[in-house]
């Protein structure tokens, strides 16, 4: 699973659940800060989180993710308020991010 270190989709094609799920777990959920590139918006940097209603997020294809700017905080605190949901059928490309 190492050498999964970034999964990569034809712009025609949507990011399904499985395949985000697979990158992420077990080794970058709630662990690794992750670049998420979108079809129509801005690339981000983030933390998907591992919240309460992770399992029924995933199931829709939906997922919860603290931005750069919040992730500090959110390793303080866990507060699951500072992440965002995001519709996985906008992603277009997951990365790990690189160190600064």
């Amino acid at each position: 699973m190492g050498a999964l270190i970034s999964v990569i989709l034809r712009k025609s094609c949507n990011m399904v659940n499985e395949l985000i799920s697979k990158f992420l777990e077990p080794t970058h959920l709630a662990k690794t800060e992750v670049k998420i590139e979108f079809k129509k918006r801005n690339t981000i940097v983030g933390i998907f989180v591992n919240s309460p209603d992770y399992e029924d997020l995933k199931a829709k294809n939906f997922w919860r993710i603290v931005s750069e700017a919040h992730i500090p905080e959110w390793k303080k605190t866990s507060d699951n308020k500072l992440a965002k949901i995001y519709s996985g059928s906008e992603f277009t490309r997951l990365t790990v991010a690189k160190d600064r």
